[in-house]
């Protein structure tokens, strides 16, 4: 395996500059992707993270920096995947792509490569262009060898892959085409060229071994997503001949032994060496070798015909096979680091793939290998790199005790890079007379409690006890924060089971009295909060009914009917029945809608927005969305009214006169709940991508993403004090969040179905949620 070994070294050296050096072009490149996304809110985010960057370090502005960086880094992501969608349709039409063809060097076609459907990461895919090995100069059978390496190396990448990077993982996804390459006709420069020129849109990597007298030409050709150029190039050559033969030396010695031991038995000699086969001239000619060198003869200048067999082309084999998978790796590795944020798992399995060779130069150069990328990252991906850092910091930590301080120095370089860059982030400075780990304590937050907990878990391994000591006051502080966030304690007051379909929707009246509760089976019902009797149900004519709002002054019910086409608004007098309006207008079902503070105007979602004077029913505007809107709310002043489409985005706008004001971008799946907090300055939003997103409503920066549903978020509430948040969600529970912190409090898993509306009361002591289980839960807060 020291052929692997210098293998590895010499990629490491050669390729982990070209990764780098590729992550800063794609970041000085970045602000030219504009022109082609559909994305609005970069230059907002943009200067939004320009401003943050020169604000003084408090533990809030640290947030929002990061999740900044975080939506910087996925839009241009995002942008990248739409320039290859578009560059992926339009490749199969080029003029000259017969003529490609004609030198195309894979038994696949571009389209059964290229139309394929994205539903995560974008999986590398790699290539194998097989060695055409003359194998004549050992036997006749060189067809028969040469299909027996292809199939032994494609089976042995596919297992390595399979085991650490396989094509459905979510973290590392792979996809090997084995078999693809017409090994029979092309290889180098031309091919690597033409594959580019039609493939340009898929992340790519080709292994390639060339016949170059006696030794292999091991090539690698790469690209990731959206360079404009491909990398090529021979990192190593493998002296296969001298492989072979040192196998069929190995077997000759072995054989000795062998020989031996039946000659002492006894046995034939003639009868033994039959049975050696060509063992007996493999060990003839090492003996004469010995007594060759002896004499002082330069062997070198010698034709040495040893005769080989299937076991040394397995043993060959198997040095292939170490060396596509070191490659594949590492490639992987860096090729999800740099375009996925995730950590490399390949110094974990090193010592399988290496054994006894693996020594303190190969720790060396690998470590000092993704420091490269980690440093050539840290302006687009700074809040990455500490806990990159910290796990390779743990993986070589782990990987053996025979080096002892050797081993660990170098994984104590990486553990301190990453605490250096944590510090760093948060703007802390350190004396020469600090501790990095004490001056951590000022800065750390209850989110940094698992970074926090990985430390522990590096210094228990490595045995540092006083280090040790330090992060347990570090988590001591951790503590004492989560025990300054008090939960009020929710008890379950009722189930209420008066309807015979699901729940779409609940309110509390003003006055913490009265809950009224739309459902599916195209009834509303009444119910005394406090007892959870029923007082009355309304039923005319209303069709499936999506969502109920009352006014402020707890004087006007208003319904939306999602009820195709008796899509439409009504208003009641709340405690008479008296039906005020029929508001008509919507062509697609009423999804939502939102009564103003001041009890003046009603908001009604479908595709559109439509704003009524409530108490006259007349309407004052429409207000275009291309999407189906499923959420709406109006601010405490009126002034500005948010709605979630199904398009992902949240826009803003002036409720009195229908201008647009801002779009919020941020969300990946469509948003399906909205709420303004009490004093008018925070946004919150539940969304089908599992996550609640918290935003300043004044600049559109998202502050917060709270992430813990399994499901859809389908609903919101806020305590009347603003530092409860509530979340309904598919999942079938109701989470319950610290806002100051975004600690998660608890969850309620009372309900058997989704979780489709969530409402809490003006007096803070009632928290209402109606469910598909057919059920309304009343919980009291204490």
């Amino acid at each position: 395996m020291q052929q692997g070994l210098r293998l590895l070294i010499q990629l490491v050296l050669e390729f982990a500059p070209v990764v780098a050096e590729l992550v800063q072009k794609r970041s000085q490149d970045s602000l030219a992707l504009s022109k082609y996304k559909p994305i609005e809110a970069l230059p907002e985010l943009l200067k939004a993270l320009n401003a943050s960057n020169q604000k003084n370090s408090y533990v809030e502005d640290f947030e929002q920096e990061r999740i900044l960086q975080e939506q910087l880094v996925a839009y241009n992501h995002e942008v990248r995947l739409r320039i290859a969608t578009q560059e992926r349709e339009t490749a199969l039409k080029l003029p000259e792509v017969n003529k490609i063809l004609d030198s195309w060097p894979l038994r696949l076609y571009p389209s059964q490569i290229l139309e394929h459907t994205n539903y995560g990461r974008t999986a590398l895919k790699i290539f194998i262009a097989p060695p055409q090995v003359h194998f004549d100069q050992f036997d006749d059978k060189r067809d028969e060898k040469l299909s027996q390496i292809e199939l032994m190396l494609a089976e042995g990448l596919r297992d390595f892959l399979n085991k650490h990077y396989s094509l459905h993982s979510e973290v590392r996804p792979t996809e090997l085409l084995a078999g693809a390459w017409d090994s029979k006709r092309f290889h180098s420069e031309s091919s690597i060229k033409a594959l580019f020129g039609m493939l340009k849109t898929e992340p790519i990597l080709i292994l390639e071994s060339e016949n170059d007298g006696d030794y292999l030409n091991f090539r690698i050709a790469y690209w990731g997503l959206g360079q404009s150029n491909y990398y090529y190039k021979t990192i190593a050559r493998l002296p296969y001949r001298e492989i072979l033969e040192d196998s069929a030396k190995r077997r000759a010695l072995e054989w000795k032994k062998i020989r031996d031991e039946l000659l002492a038995l006894g046995e034939n000699l003639e009868e033994i060496n039959h049975i050696g086969k060509e063992n007996v001239v493999n060990l003839a000619i090492v003996e004469k070798v010995e007594k060759w060198k002896e004499k002082g003869i330069d062997i070198s200048k010698l034709s040495l015909q040893y005769q080989v067999n299937h076991q040394d082309f397995e043993n060959l084999c198997q040095v292939l096979i170490t060396y596509h998978c070191l490659v594949a790796g590492w490639v992987a590795d860096a090729y999800h680091l740099v375009n996925h944020g995730v950590p490399p798992v390949l110094p974990e399995l090193l010592p399988s793939l290496l054994s006894d060779t693996f020594d303190l130069q190969s720790i060396e150069v690998i470590a000092s290998g993704y420091k490269q990328v980690y440093q050539a990252l840290e302006n687009e991906r700074c809040y990455w790199i500490p806990e990159l850092a910290l796990q390779l910091a743990q993986s070589l930590s782990h990987l053996s005790d025979a080096y002892g301080g050797k081993l660990r120095s170098w994984a104590n370089e990486q553990l301190d890079y990453s605490v250096s860059t944590w510090l760093q982030l948060r703007q802390i400075s350190l004396q020469d007379s600090t501790n990095p780990l004490q001056a951590m304590q000022s800065a750390v937050s209850i989110k940094d409690e698992e970074y926090i907990k990985k430390l522990r878990e590096y210094f228990v391994a490595v045995g540092d006890s006083q280090s040790l000591a330090d992060v347990e006051k570090i988590l001591n502080c951790v503590a004492n924060l989560k025990h300054q966030v008090t939960l009020q304690h929710i008890v379950l007051s009722h189930t209420l089971t008066g309807h015979s379909e699901k729940v779409t929707s609940v309110v509390i009246s003003p006055d913490s009295e009265s809950l009224v509760s739309s459902c599916a089976d195209k009834t509303i019902n009444i119910w005394n909060l406090k007892t959870g009797k029923l007082i009355r149900t309304l039923t005319e004519d209303l069709g499936e009914i999506s969502s109920v709002a009352i006014s402020p002054d707890g004087h006007y019910l208003a319904v939306g009917s999602c009820q195709h086409p008796k899509s439409n608004v009504k208003v009641w007098k709340l405690n008479s029945d008296k039906l005020l309006h029929t508001l008509l207008g919507h062509q697609k079902p009423v999804n939502c809608i939102a009564i103003s503070p001041d009890g003046q105007i009603l908001a009604s979602g479908s595709n559109k927005i439509k704003i009524w004077n409530l108490h006259k029913g007349d309407r004052i505007c429409t207000l275009w969305h291309s999407f189906v809107v499923n959420a709406a709310a109006i601010s405490p002043d009126g002034t500005i009214l948010a709605s979630g489409s199904s398009d992902n985005k949240i826009r803003l706008w002036n409720p009195r006169t229908g201008d647009p004001l801002r779009t919020l971008y941020g969300h990946s799946g469509g948003v399906k709940s909205v709420i303004i907090s009490p004093d008018g300055e925070i946004l919150f939003s539940g969304s089908t991508d599992k996550t609640i997103k918290i935003w300043h409503l004044a600049t559109g920066k998202v502050l917060h993403t709270l992430s813990g549903h399994l499901e859809e978020v389908r609903s919101l509430a806020i305590s009347p004090d603003g530092e409860i948040l509530f979340s309904g969600s598919a999942d079938k529970t109701i989470k319950i969040w610290h806002l100051r912190t975004g600690e998660l409090l608890q969850t309620i898993t009372e309900h058997s179905q989704a979780v489709n509306s969530i409402a809490i009361s003006r007096n803070g002591q009632f928290l209402a949620s109606g469910s598909s289980d057919k059920t309304i839960k009343i919980w009291q807060i204490n």
